[in-house]
């Protein structure tokens, strides 16, 4: 059984994000960490504005079960997150749409507005390369990649945002943040 705190914690969040485009009808993932072996993450077939305890499934990390057959596309990036981050209790992956558009023509992401520099001042993007080969390699590219960094993001181009951290505000800020500021710079290029 998975805890009815931990299930009405993500499922208002995921709602949230949903509202705000982080998350697709189908296309993201949510994910929190239950102890060193086990995670919580939605089901492949969840659907964000209305997650039940049934839109989420219980993994662990080191046995594979019939449960990896049902849960998310994104759950080996998570369950490699988990593993190898140790300070990572929370993890969002979707396609913000300001964000994701952003890094169709940019290399990194500059902050104008006040919130945007305090928080991230830059952050690079970072390029997948062959789309067909993608989800072959990513859970090691993103770990490595989040490992490295201190803002706990990840801008993917043409992909989406990966996200975590130990607080879960501290996740939703830092996608509400980014996706904002995201927002601004694409309103501030309409005026040139």
């Amino acid at each position: 059984m998975i805890d009815p705190n931990t299930v009405k914690l993500l499922s208002d969040l995921s709602l949230t994000m949903f509202r705000k485009n982080f998350f697709g009808i189908y296309h993201g993932a949510i994910s929190s960490k239950v102890d060193h072996n086990t995670f919580i993450i939605n089901t492949s077939d969840a659907i964000f504005d209305e997650m039940t305890e049934k839109s989420f499934c219980k993994l662990n990390m080191n046995k594979r079960d019939y449960r990896w057959n049902v849960a998310s596309i994104e759950s080996e990036i998570h369950s490699t997150i988990y593993n190898n981050i140790h300070e990572a209790k929370y993890i969002a992956f979707g396609m913000p749409i300001y964000t994701t558009a952003y890094t169709f023509e940019h290399d990194e992401i500059i902050f104008d507005d006040y919130f945007g520099k305090t928080e991230f001042s830059k952050i690079k993007v970072y390029d997948p390369g062959d789309f067909n080969s993608w989800y072959d390699r990513n859970s090691l590219e993103i770990t490595k990649y989040l490992k490295e960094s201190e803002e706990h993001v990840m801008v993917i181009k043409g992909v989406g945002t990966y996200v975590y951290d130990r607080d879960i505000n501290n996740l939703v800020k830092r996608i509400a943040i980014l996706e904002n500021s995201c927002r601004l710079l694409s309103i501030k290029s309409t005026y040139k």
